[in-house]
């Protein structure tokens, strides 16, 4: 079996004392069939000279299906936190984070476990031998922990994990579909993609312009949730044109708009279910669905289980 190495004894380059530990912040969710993550945010002991690392674990056993995972794991220095207990000191409030007498100096640490049931969505049908491929849907034949570079849009996503200020179910579905991108950043960073040498097939997404709007496209749909919004309205949002849309988003994300949005529906919903307790009419008028049997069939396609099932888990 696979044992992993701890990202913070690494990070650190030495074993660490969970009594030297102070934890100013954490949350976790453990909801089944989606992505398992715990945040936790240190105060940083002015001795330690850690080092901002990233690390993806593939857990495979061959006889045991079950016990299949893939786990990234990142630690990140250097971020301050104000420990004001209620809400933000007023300094910081008002952006003087400087002025702040309550910030401490953190270690961040990060870990994100996809199950099979959730990387199965992303499976490619393709007959070609694909490493990515083959981790996602766990054909590759052995266990293997590989240390990530923490490149400028895996540090983004970090930083917005850490530092958005949803609540609720507002911070479920910002965190589903940022921990889809993280996971995409990261496979093409064990893959050796450099950003410098980033090229579109899409000539217009060469723009800049061009690819902000179709970053704001993903926004719009994720703020669209529960009220599905046609892809002429999309495009008229974001100030482009349907085909460039269409194409733009599937070479960014690797996925169709509808795709995209049903899977980020489905997410949601399993948390709806799982950690708010709600009832499958109430999910599926909060996501709006017209019948609960055309909510019940997306959710079985998407997951591979009725909604009423994920509850008996």
């Amino acid at each position: 079996m696979l044992q992993a190495p701890n990202i913070l004894d690494l990070a650190q380059k030495h074993p660490v004392m969970l009594n030297d530990l102070h934890v100013l912040h954490e949350k976790e969710r453990q909801t089944p069939g989606a992505v398992q993550y715990s945040i936790k945010r240190y105060s940083r002991i002015p001795q330690w000279n850690a080092e901002d690392m990233g690390m993806m674990v593939y857990h495979f056993k061959k006889n045991e299906p079950s016990a299949n995972y893939l786990e990234l794991r990142f630690c990140v220095t250097g971020n301050t936190y104000c420990q004001s207990k209620e809400q933000e000191c007023l300094n910081c409030k008002n952006g003087l984070t400087r002025a702040c007498t309550k910030k401490s100096e953190t270690i961040d640490v990060m870990n994100f476990t996809f199950l099979p049931e959730h990387l199965s969505q992303f499976i490619k049908n393709s007959r070609s031998v694909d490493f990515t491929n083959e981790v996602l849907s766990f054909t590759h034949p052995s266990s293997f922990t590989k240390i990530l570079p923490l490149c400028s849009r895996v540090r983004t996503i970090l930083e917005n994990l850490l530092n958005n200020t949803y609540t609720e179910s507002f911070e479920n579905i910002y965190i589903n579909a940022q921990t889809q991108m993280l996971l995409l950043y990261s496979l093409e960073c064990m893959l050796g993609n450099k950003e410098e040498e980033e090229s579109f097939s899409c000539k217009f997404l060469a723009n800049e312009t061009d690819r902000d709007k179709i970053m704001k496209a993903r926004e719009v749909l994720l703020e669209h949730i529960g009220e599905p919004i046609t892809i002429k309205d999309l495009s008229r949002k974001v100030a482009i044109n349907e085909c460039y849309l269409k194409k733009g988003f599937k070479e960014i994300f690797g996925t169709t708009i509808f795709e995209f949005y049903q899977s980020q529906r489905m997410e949601h919903a399993k948390y709806l279910l799982y950690e708010k307790g709600l009832s499958v009419t109430e999910v599926s008028l909060m996501l709006g669905y017209s019948s609960i049997s055309h909510f019940s069939t997306a959710f079985k396609k998407h997951t591979g289980l009725k909604p009423c099932e994920l509850l008996l888990r």
